[in-house]
């Protein structure tokens, strides 16, 4: 007799094993894990840990519900600020903070009583710290879930930025570049799902998008960025499925355009003040600002909003979307730019409007004297030489063995570039692509960052990039999933992205360096709240 055939086990998709909890379940457990690292490595931290930028954001909240202006604004902070000082109405409110103002704050005299106040202060605002990094890691989980058809990739796609470092530093400390850099990021996510699914109400996402970019440039200026890769970012994110719908080949959708047309003059015309304001020549020179170009303001400025429209014909032109939706698609962006920029009326600062309509200038005002002297001198091979001495160092830290960084996404990028020519080699050219151009923002913004010592609290900006990079890639190679390396090389991943990631939350708390650095700025940030520890000004 013949024997039988030895049947054996089909390959197992690794995805069915890292998400085997399900799409609720998993966030759930993310949320959790969130929460037990903030309580374990951040809130019971004593007040002065972090007290750059803590204490600005706290004292600027607390003056202002005082009545006082804004205090910090420095690159701007202003919806981080708003949104600490009305937490801090509302925790009073409901009974929760006694000190929410300046005036209610204890004496620097009575020591006790003042970190005492000092610390639910800084507590609440870690708290409000905490929501938002969680309320960001489940807005970049639905976006995803639009973004990929598999819902196992959005979910390994979120656990990777839930785990990413930017993200376990932001979730415990104030700081700006959190609010700065997830809208413009949930923008690039957003303009990548509809991009890729045609729908009559598209335009409505284009504003949205545009408005999220402003929302970001509002809180950091470092934003403009990540904001000006967008228009060629978003080039290559079509399909089969970009057309434009019926809607838009009709008389009705040069109706739509024309309503379009007058919501963006009208948003125009209420935010005009702003832009004059922001561009006010006298303004800029008592705020110091250098022109970066031509000695005149507003030039890279009018180059990006060209850049802009020219990606937009030629992604329409190559993704075949009519000309009525592509003219109301500018004007919507118009429109979207225009109302997000009104929130600088909320709590209305001079400093913020000039910072926000000038960005560039504003940076340069921080930066470091080679980089100040290359951008305002005349000879741009000292641009270029900063440039490549950047690039250098960024691609050192994305070894990790040539220069360590507490970064778990670096992980990642040594799957994504031979994923990148693996999916090339393998016909997948469009996902490859898509995975490069991410990759190559990723490693351009890094690059100028070098130039402020790219420091852990500026990962949020380029993480998402690679985390989506890495996804793409994992959805449409699926054969690589069956591997029987995958699921040890997905859990070594998974480990070093905790180990990594909670490298540095952990090692702030366990830090045991005393107050004094913070003598050094504390006159000059917070004139009007004096520090028990420090000695008074005369």
């Amino acid at each position: 007799m013949t024997p039988a055939p030895i049947k054996t086990a089909a390959p197992r998709d690794v995805l069915d094993r890292v998400t085997s909890l399900g799409w609720s379940r998993s966030l759930v457990a993310i949320v959790i894990g969130l929460a037990a690292s903030f309580v374990l490595f951040g809130y019971f931290v004593v007040y002065w840990r972090n007290a750059d930028m803590d204490f600005m954001v706290v004292y600027s909240a607390l003056a202002m519900n005082a009545g006082h202006p804004q205090q910090y604004v420095d690159h701007t902070a202003y919806l981080t600020i708003l949104s600490v000082k009305s937490w801090f109405a509302l925790l009073h409110h409901l009974g929760l903070l006694d000190a929410w103002t300046l005036p209610a704050m204890p004496k620097a005299t009575d020591a006790a009583a003042f970190d005492l106040a000092m610390t639910h202060a800084i507590r609440a605002g870690r708290v409000l710290a905490l929501l938002i990094a969680t309320g960001s890691v489940l807005i970049f989980a639905g976006l995803s879930r639009l973004i990929f058809r598999d819902w196992r990739v959005a979910l390994v796609a979120a656990l990777a930025f839930a785990l990413s470092g930017g993200l376990a530093v932001h979730s415990r400390i104030l700081r700006s570049e959190l609010i700065a850099a997830c809208p413009v990021i949930f923008a690039l996510m957003i303009l990548i799902a509809i991009g890729r699914r045609a729908h009559v109400a598209r335009p409505v996402g284009m504003a949205v998008a545009a408005a999220l970019c402003i929302v970001g440039l509002e809180n950091k200026v470092q934003a403009i960025l990540l904001i000006g890769s967008l228009p060629l970012l978003i080039l290559p994110f079509g399909s089969a499925e970009s057309p434009s719908v019926i809607f838009w080949k009709t008389p009705a959708g040069w109706l739509a355009a024309a309503i379009a047309a007058l919501a963006a003059a009208a948003a125009i015309w209420a935010a005009w003040p702003l832009v004059t304001t922001g561009l006010d020549r006298a303004l800029l020179d008592a705020a110091q600002f250098h022109p970066l170009l031509l000695n005149r303001f507003g030039i890279y400025q009018a180059a990006l909003l060209a850049l802009l429209v020219i990606c937009m014909i030629a992604y329409a032109a190559v993704w075949r979307i009519s000309i009525a939706e592509t003219f109301t698609s500018i004007l919507a962006v118009a429109a979207g730019a225009a109302i997000a920029l009104l929130l600088l009326n909320v709590d209305y600062n001079t400093s913020n409007v000039i910072a926000v309509a000038n960005p560039l200038e504003k940076m340069l005002t921080f930066a470091d004297a080679g980089t100040a002297n290359a951008a305002n001198g005349s000879n741009p091979f000292a641009v270029v030489l900063l440039l490549l001495d950047g690039l250098a160092s960024v691609l050192a830290r994305y070894t990790f063995v040539l220069h360590s960084s507490p970064r778990p996404t670096v992980f990642l990028i040594w799957l994504i570039v031979p994923g990148i020519i693996s999916a090339w080699r393998r016909g997948e050219r469009l996902a490859a692509l898509q995975a490069l151009v991410l990759m190559a923002a990723s490693i351009g913004i890094d690059t100028l960052g070098v130039r402020r010592g790219l420091k852990i609290e500026y990962f949020i900006f380029t993480d998402p990039l690679i985390i989506l990079a890495g996804a793409i890639l994992l959805e449409q190679l699926g054969e690589i999933r069956l591997h029987k390396w995958a699921f040890p090389i997905a859990a070594a991943l998974l480990g070093l992205h905790v180990a990594v990631g909670q490298a540095e939350p952990i090692k702030y708390a366990l830090k045991r360096s005393g107050q004094e650095s913070i003598c050094g700025w504390n006159r000059y940030y917070m004139p009007l709240m004096p520090l028990p520890w420090c000695p008074a000004s005369t």
